[in-house]
């Protein structure tokens, strides 16, 4: 259900449970649906090279919500310009 609802509507992730905001899946969904939808992301995964590759590339203001790890990544940076 949440799967189908963040693909639709990435940032139905901010209401999702703690487990769901964990789950690659279900967040990498969400951000290519909706950039910015990082920023319900768990910490781990704003420190996922490939999720948040996915969300800065889909909308460059969700650098703003990953880790400062993956903020000083110079083809993340590159991505989200």
């Amino acid at each position: 259900v949440v799967l189908a609802a963040v693909r639709k509507h990435g940032r139905a992730l901010e209401w999702a449970s703690e487990h769901m905001r964990n789950d690659k899946d279900v967040v990498l969904a969400a951000v290519r649906e909706h950039g910015t939808a990082l920023e319900w992301a768990s910490e781990r995964l704003r420190d996922d090279r490939d999720v948040v590759l996915a969300a800065v590339r889909k909308h460059g203001r969700a650098l703003e919500w990953a880790s400062e790890h993956m903020r000083n990544d110079k083809d993340v940076v590159l991505a989200a310009v």
